[in-house]
């Protein structure tokens, strides 16, 4: 329609009906760092098509932002039905978010589910890039987020200083930067007190898939670091040793080394995305 001027941007994206592509356009916005805005009812040559049941549409775009895309978006979009010449159409606002990379519930953190606005498209992440947002939102936002409880214990986390000889004075949550601003704790304040609603689960299964689940442990709803220590524990047991006896010397070697796994184990659980909050989980296969 003349005189309704629009065109595609690296900012503004049009869809002359909503498709199945919506939650990968507006995952692309949301990692982008200016946001964007999406029209519905609006073709690629910036034609005013116009919408039928303008209303169930805004409904089922609220909808699919709201459930299909994590982290959370809201308060990142908003999605408004407007009329011009007596058609209407979609308009949705959507906000750079603070917490990239968003994606795609259903694919995971992937390629296919991280997209992000380059030019007036919207391109697949690499890998590469999905790592590094992803590590740097890990440590701004249980650096920043509140905890969701204000009366926290810290007894174990002494202890674990104290068993490595160090003291935790009055001021250690001021020296362990455990709160905001504000003086409330973070969320990482919440993630080593005695009490929270984190846990790690072990599960171990008798061949190289998920099919059959012979032993199942759960740590936690304690400090991280107490649940850590316990899950080492365990993979410690399961590292069975195997011995070889030479001419010389009796050789005994793990399954796997200990070394590497205690590492694979601690920055798995260091860089997991609490903030949504879901655990890692390790997972025990036998493969012969």
């Amino acid at each position: 329609m003349s005189g309704f001027q629009i065109k595609e941007t690296n900012r503004i994206e049009l869809k002359r009906e909503l498709n199945d592509k919506l939650e990968k356009e507006v995952v692309g916005f949301l990692n982008y760092h200016e946001g964007g805005t999406i029209y519905i009812g609006i073709d690629d040559d910036g034609n005013l098509i116009g919408l039928e049941n303008v209303d169930d549409v805004q409904l089922k775009v609220k909808d699919r932002i709201k459930n299909n895309i994590i982290p959370s978006t809201l308060g990142l979009f908003d999605v408004i039905c407007e009329t011009n010449k007596g058609k209407s159409y979609i308009k949705i606002n959507i906000a750079s978010g603070p917490e990239k990379p968003y994606y795609i519930k259903k694919y995971g953190m992937s390629p296919k589910a991280c997209s992000i606005r380059i030019g007036s498209s919207t391109e697949s992440m690499s890998h590469n890039t999905i790592e590094e947002l992803f590590a740097g939102r890990t440590r701004n936002s249980i650096g920043k987020i509140k905890s969701p409880k204000q009366e926290l214990s810290f007894e174990q986390l002494k202890i674990f200083y104290e068993e490595n000889g160090f003291y935790l004075n009055e001021h250690f949550v001021n020296n362990l930067e455990l709160l905001t601003d504000e003086g409330k704790y973070k969320y990482v304040a919440y993630l080593l007190a005695d009490v929270n609603g984190t846990s790690i689960k072990v599960a171990k299964y008798s061949g190289d898939d998920r099919y059959e689940l012979i032993d199942n442990n759960e740590f936690g709803y304690c400090s991280l670091i107490k649940a850590a220590k316990c899950v080492l524990d365990k993979l410690e047991v399961e590292n069975r040793t195997f011995a070889k006896i030479t001419s010389k010397e009796r050789e005994e070697k793990n399954l796997v080394d200990k070394i590497a796994l205690r590492e694979a184990v601690i920055n798995a659980i260091v860089h997991n995305d609490y903030s949504n909050e879901i655990p890692p989980k390790v997972e025990i296969f036998q493969t012969g």
